[in-house]
């Protein structure tokens, strides 16, 4: 059989042709963390295989958050899921098989069929509450319990992809570098307490699943992630369409306090009290294809898929682990389901009348709050959004743009004898990557360079390179400007005064590039590192550096050396090594105790993070002095999820995914505070010593009191038209003097004044 070829985004160019002992005929589905094929064992058994990207495969920390998923399938593999075959996490590209289970996932079935009848909701409902109490006893919380994860098979529904499931006694419930879970089916303490999520997260999402099956959409709906996350944590769940005598039950599955929702058994006794006329139905008036593009030419009597509809079967294939896809996206509209009408604005609701408004029938209770919560709901989005006060008055003017045409709009706001500014010269589609030098604002967004006035933020030149998307911004390297340190053979670098290419050349293919000082360092395939002087492009050396099979830099602004960190096999130790990015000699190398990733560099000393080499959580800060060996390790009373972080003197601070802030004074050795904030992935912090500032993936700049703490200013959120997609990595804040100058998914770059956040 010829290999299979996958031209989707994130995809190998050849995917293999065996998986173990198991040949791969077809592809089932495709998402960001593999790729799942139906296959065939040697006795001709019919098996979906996830193959896991090769990406991801090179990646220790990935391996053994795939090993925990294929521990969790086993552990539930049973009548009520897809029973694991077998599973290779260590093989060179990790696999895992499990039983092919022929029908459509409760996606696909909703989006070709339309919303089920009552008999077979209630069937539905029973199976998932089976399954559900099947997981649970084994210790297991899902976590990401969606229509796209339950299969609708002859004999009841199968829960499949077990990719972000934890025990739930385990300490560590958190998720690296993901948003955990799917919004719209994601319970409000997934928001709110990331750290508490536990059986009763899955049942919240039992009540969703429920009603996307009974309508066609979510309870909660909206174009944004963000506004879907408010509405699951403040607002009421919007249960029209749900068969009356199925309300109620599902109304207390979404009850907003995990100890107010029904048990597994609670549900199934209640629903053998309502079903007298118990439909025993099968699901499936059709089977399914493993062609998802098959799907789109029938008719769509219901909503829209549901994020990850269409994928066939296999865990991963949705929203686990290192998925890339975004959340989310908004149900096209059934039959007799038209858009809302704009609400005239609404008083916000307090404690006060939301108790008054309580009845004592679940079913008139919730048709109430459904109202309440369309007249009153875009007042409280916005104030749960911007969350304080934005002070200022926007004033809309024109300007002129240098060697490039003028943007497209641009606003000036007077506070304190500083004119903040924010502008749009490039793309309204995409976040620009903005970094500081040579007294301008480099930015770089999706094939475009451009430079900026950082007093007012005119355009000054613009420049379109080769690139399709930037991974991080412009750099400042060897008097010139590199357009990003993306993927790609071909590179060129600019003048800063004016944006002409001074040098071009094509390089030898990479896995990793970093600028350090003057020199730009490419780690090749074979682990070979090259160094490229930044002024010329010209190749300086070439060699291997001892102790790291393929090795991957970090740099700092202001220190000459370039640091190379690789965990041991078993997470147990660390080798770090400093080679000088001039001659690429090594001028010290040290092992060092667990797995640590370095965070920045200060008087002599490098600082690293300890983190979890299962789960990647950040458990301590490390600092290293290699003139005196001395190591000092300063453990985290609460560990951070996938910590960024930034140093300044002794003090480290970090800014976790799940919307933690923290500050650690590795002189006095100990954690000074934490903040837990809203904000899920957001930015590496940047400090100036007197605020924190980070960005969220909403577009807003937020400021945290460096000494006590709190929460001081933020901007209003900046979403842009794709406010459904969830970037990969946002760009830090730069602070120049007083100044911080950061960019938003609207395409906007703009300026405040760092000394009064609280006029922002």
């Amino acid at each position: 059989m010829a290999p299979q070829r996958n031209a989707g985004a994130g995809a190998e160019a050849e995917l293999p042709e065996y998986a173990g002992h198991y040949r791969l005929e077809s592809c089932l589905g495709s998402g960001g963390m593999g790729v799942v094929h139906l296959a065939r064992s040697t006795s001709g058994m019919k098996l979906a295989v996830k193959v896991v990207h090769a990406e991801f495969a090179r990646d220790p920390e990935f391996r053994g958050r795939f090993r925990q998923e294929v521990g969790a399938a086993r552990r539930v593999s049973g009548a009520f899921t897809a029973p694991v075959v077998d599973a290779d996490p260590e093989a060179e590209r990790p696999w895992m098989a499990t039983l092919f289970i022929p029908g459509p996932t409760l996606a696909e079935q909703v989006k070709r069929n339309g919303p089920m009848a009552p008999g077979q909701l209630r069937r539905l409902m029973a199976g998932l509450a089976e399954a559900l109490r099947d997981i649970h006893r084994v210790g297991v919380v899902h976590r990401d319990l969606k229509p796209s994860n339950v299969l609708l098979a002859e004999d009841g529904p199968k829960v499949i992809d077990f990719g972000i499931s934890r025990p739930k006694d385990s300490e560590l419930r958190t998720e690296t570098g993901k948003l955990i879970g799917t919004p719209p089916f994601m319970a409000p303490e997934q928001f709110r307490r990331p750290r508490e999520v536990g059986p009763a997260a899955d049942i919240f999402a039992l009540g969703s699943v429920m009603v996307h099956a009974a309508t066609g959409r979510g309870p909660f709906d909206s174009d944004s992630p963000y506004v879907v996350a408010y509405q699951v944590v403040h607002d009421e769940p919007e249960l029209t369409g749900v068969p009356e005598e199925l309300a109620p039950l599902v109304l207390r599955c979404l009850a907003k306090e995990p100890q107010e929702r029904p048990s597994p058994d609670e549900l199934m006794r209640e629903l053998r009290s309502v079903a007298a006329s118990y439909d025993t139905q099968a699901f499936i008036p059709a089977q399914r294809t493993s062609d998802p593009a098959a799907l789109e030419s029938e008719p769509e009597p219901g909503a829209g898929p549901e994020p990850g509809a269409g994928t066939g079967q296999g865990p991963g294939t949705g929203q686990g682990p290192g998925a890339g896809q975004g959340p989310g996206r908004r149900p096209v509209p059934g039959p007799g389901r038209t858009s809302e009408p704009e609400p005239v604005p609404g008083p916000e609701r307090g404690p006060e009348s939301e108790a008054r408004s309580r009845p004592g029938s679940p079913v008139e209770g919730s048709e109430r709050r459904v109202r309440r919560r369309r007249t009153g709901r875009r007042v409280a989005l916005a104030a749960g959004l911007v969350g304080l006060a934005v002070a200022g008055v926007l004033a809309s003017v024109q300007w002129s743009g240098g060697t490039g045409p003028a943007p497209e709009s641009s606003t000036r706001t007077k506070a304190a004898g500083f004119s903040a500014w924010e502008t749009a010269p490039g793309s309204k589609e995409s976040t620009p990557q903005c970094a500081y030098g040579r007294d301008k604002v480099l930015c770089a967004q999706s094939g475009l360079v451009f430079a900026l006035d950082p007093a007012d933020g005119r355009l000054l030149w613009r420049q379109s390179v080769a690139r399709t998307h930037v991974s991080g911004p412009p750099v400042l390297s060897g008097g010139l400007v590199q357009p990003s340190l993306e993927q790609g053979r071909r590179r060129e670098a600019l003048d800063p005064a004016s944006g002409e290419v001074r040098w071009r050349r094509s390089m030898p293919a990479y896995n990793g590039l970093v600028s350090a000082g003057d020199m730009l360092l490419l780690t090749g395939t074979d682990g070979t590192v090259t160094g490229v002087d930044s002024a010329s492009g010209e190749t300086r050396w070439s060699r291997r550096v001892p102790g790291h099979a393929v090795p991957y830099f970090s740099s700092f602004d202001g220190h000459p050396l370039a640091y190379a960190a690789s965990t041991s096999a078993d997470g147990t130790s660390t080798r770090l090594t400093a080679v000088d990015p001039k001659t690429g000699d090594v001028r010290w190398d040290a092992r060092l105790e667990g797995a640590l990733k370095p965070l920045g560099s200060a008087d002599g000393s490098v600082f690293l993070t300890a983190v979890d080499a299962v789960y990647g959580d950040t458990k301590a800060v490390v600092r290293y002095t290699p003139g005196s060996r001395a190591v000092r390790r300063v453990a985290l009373p609460v560990p951070v999820q996938q910590a960024h972080g930034t140093v300044r003197g002794d003090i480290v601070h970090l800014v976790g995914s799940g919307g933690s802030v923290v500050a650690v004074d590795m002189g006095a050795g100990r954690q000074l505070w934490r903040l837990e904030t809203s904000v899920t992935r957001g930015s590496t912090p940047v400090t100036d010593g007197r605020h924190v500032y980070f960005t969220a993936p909403d577009g807003r700049l937020l400021a945290v009191d460096a000494r006590a703490g709190q929460l001081v200013g933020q901007t209003s959120p900046r979403l842009g038209r794709n406010a459904d997609r969830v970037a990969a990595a946002l760009p830090e804040p730069v602070i120049v003097g007083d100044r911080v100058y950061a960019s938003a998914p609207d395409g906007t770059v703009f300026a405040v004044d760092g000394r009064e956040p609280s006029d922002w």
